[in-house]
């Protein structure tokens, strides 16, 4: 977490100032602090306890958005110390007003200490143990398999196959990533799919407004669409643990997502489908003219991270080489952006050959960056013989890797089957941990990087990366499920039964949609899943399932609508402002994403009408 408070970023025109993380943490300190000793004495009223948890989920939004920001680690972490302060003076209030509690009543707290904090079923109640472990071994075993490049070569297999058009290349490509969002780690296949599908929009030149429009679109292909299993989404399987029949078992099976929620899935990436042909149809890549680089994107990138241990887009790449390139950089940046390959757009821009040399080899292989750069139209070499010897020079290089490429893309196709195994066995006896079944994965996928020590660390800095996303949770769903123990969500429950017999299936149906949806908007939808979930309980069975369905499309929408609603939006938005246009800002996001967010919201208002219907 950052503790400076100095600018470096800016949302518009508006530089960001950063607060101090270990400043908020100390006061936050004191302040729990305080209150365990004034909790001695007065009565803490437990509606003291929402207040705060409201604060805090407010505060995410307030201070994530704006100006003065906060690193929301440093907020959850440092709000919970004071949420776990007033819930046991609320706690002491009520069992020993202003006086000492005794040893038979604290020998009896001992045990649920015990069973919450060092048993695991305790800690999954407590803070959703199994749905992190199974996100933490999800995330490594998506980044091991995204090193062997499969979606790069299914991205040109498909662009050659449509002959450059860009319309049936994306949408096909975004299919694949809609279907495998449903079971691997969404957070994972936003940055692997924002990558890949970047590659065919800059070949054909596409201009920034809709290469900036795709990239946002990748949000709703991986939450909205991908909402069509439990496993793929964290929001999901947080909403699957909190509804729990008497017997153990989940209303939230995964025939109640096929059911359910395949359906919305299919209706929302129909809407996509339409809204991208509206922008792209008439972009196509010139095949016969594509660069060496990109035809072979996919080993390009598995050279990268074998040989440099990181994987780059070209602008990337730039950006991090910005004080070698010196004058020349925004040429080159201005050039990449239009689609130029790396070295044509350094030898157009005029940049020395050192520099231009000293680049490529970092950029791909020092070992042919001569040869590529006479292949770019550098060096005194060229333009008849330049391409020749650098397609020579490069089939060469693949040559040698595309051994070790082929085993482990292998392997990682083959960890599939015991994965998929395992959530199947989870399915049919939920006793077995649900994490199980990536790990598993993960110990089958790894054999095929063993030996690749560059590739290894590259996948433990990504997954630490991605991972960290999803840190600040914890404290917040200890902060539920501290409201769930003073009964805060008893009263919601009862308003929703009452709203049912009141105004029905329908309109409870879709208030549940939309709240959820505008919720996620402002709020990190993995929150609204948790906290909105707790109010369908003691509920038929039937109700659950569509009011979840509700909720489930609500917070996946809705989490696509800001440039904090998600993970994924975060991730995109970062993306955008770093290889696009450094100029977006979350308005500009909002403006731009609505009009599809509200075709589709029109469409699952629909679906859950007509499932309001056969319910009824």
């Amino acid at each position: 977490m950052s503790d400076s408070g100095h600018e470096n970023a800016s949302i518009g025109s508006s530089p960001v100032v950063m607060l101090s993380g270990a400043k908020f943490l100390g006061g936050c300190a004191v302040v729990a602090a305080g209150i365990a000793l004034v909790g001695r004495w007065v009565d803490i009223p437990s509606w003291c306890l929402a207040v705060e948890v409201m604060g805090t989920i407010l505060a995410l939004f307030l201070l994530g958005s704006f100006r003065y920001q906060l690193h929301k680690n440093a907020l959850t972490y440092g709000a919970a110390l004071v949420i776990v302060a007033t819930f046991l003076g609320a706690w002491w209030s009520q069992h020993e007003q202003r006086g000492a509690i005794t040893a038979d009543e604290m020998s009896g707290w001992w045990p649920v200490f015990g069973h919450y904090l060092l048993t695991f079923h305790g800690l999954d109640e407590l803070v959703h143990a199994d749905t992190m472990l199974f996100i933490l071994g999800l995330t490594l075993f998506v980044c091991v398999i995204a090193q062997t490049r499969l979606l790069e070569d299914i991205t040109l297999a498909l662009l050659r196959r449509s002959r450059g058009l860009v319309v049936p290349t994306v949408v096909a490509l975004l299919a694949v990533v809609s279907l495998a969002s449903g079971i691997l780690d969404g957070v994972s296949m936003i940055g692997l799919t924002i990558r890949t599908i970047v590659i065919v929009l800059f070949l054909a030149r596409v201009p920034i407004p809709s290469v900036r429009y795709a990239i946002m679109v990748c949000t709703v292909i991986t939450t909205v669409c991908g909402m069509w299993l439990a496993y793929g989404e964290p929001p999901n399987l947080i909403m699957k643990a909190n509804l729990v029949a008497p017997d153990g078992s989940t209303y939230l099976t995964d025939t109640f997502f096929l059911r359910y929620c395949l359906p919305a899935a299919v209706v929302s990436f129909l809407c996509v489908a339409w809204s991208l042909r509206r922008r792209l149809r008439h972009d196509r890549v010139d095949m016969a003219g594509l660069d060496i680089l990109d035809a072979h994107a996919g080993t390009v990138r598995f050279i990268q991270a074998s040989r440099h241990g990181e994987v780059l887009t070209a602008v990337e790449f730039v950006e991090d080489h910005r004080t070698e390139l010196g004058d020349e950089f925004d040429d080159v940046l201005a050039r990449l952006r239009r689609g130029e390959p790396l070295g044509a757009a350094m030898v157009r821009a005029g940049a020395a050959e050192p520099v231009r040399l000293r680049l490529l080899g970092r950029f791909v292989d020092e070992e042919i960056a001569s040869v590529l750069d006479r292949h770019y139209g550098g060096g005194g070499g060229g333009h008849d013989s330049g391409p020749a010897e650098g397609e020579a020079a490069i089939r060469h290089a693949m040559a040698r890797l595309q051994k070790r490429r082929r085993r482990a893309r292998l392997m990682g196709i083959a960890a599939l089957a015991p994965f998929v195994a395992c959530l199947l066995w989870h399915g049919r006896n939920h006793e077995v941990p649900l994490f199980v079944a990536p790990f598993v994965g993960l110990a089958v996928a790894v054999l095929g990087i063993v030996g690749l020590p560059r590739v290894m660390r590259l996948v433990a800095r990504e997954a630490r990366r991605e991972y960290a996303e999803y840190l600040f949770l914890f404290p917040l769903f200890l902060s539920i499920t501290l409201l769930t123990k003073i009964g805060f969500f008893d009263g919601l429950q009862a308003m929703l039964q009452q709203g049912v017999q009141e105004t029905g299936v329908l309109a409870m149906g879709l208030v549940q949609f939309l709240g959820a949806t505008a919720l996620s908007a402002i709020l990190d939808n993995n929150v609204v899943a948790d906290f909105a979930s707790r109010a369908l309980r003691n509920l038929p069975v039937a109700l659950v399932q569509l009011f979840s369905m509700a909720q489930i499309a609500g917070y996946a929408t809705g989490g696509c609508w800001t440039h904090i609603g998600s993970a994924q939006s975060v991730a995109a938005f970062a993306f955008i402002r770093r290889n696009c246009d450094e100029t977006c800002t979350p308005v500009q996001w909002i403006r731009e994403i609505s009009g599809l967010l509200l075709m589709i919201v029109v469409a699952l208002m629909v679906l859950i009408g007509v499932e309001s219907l056969l319910l009824d």
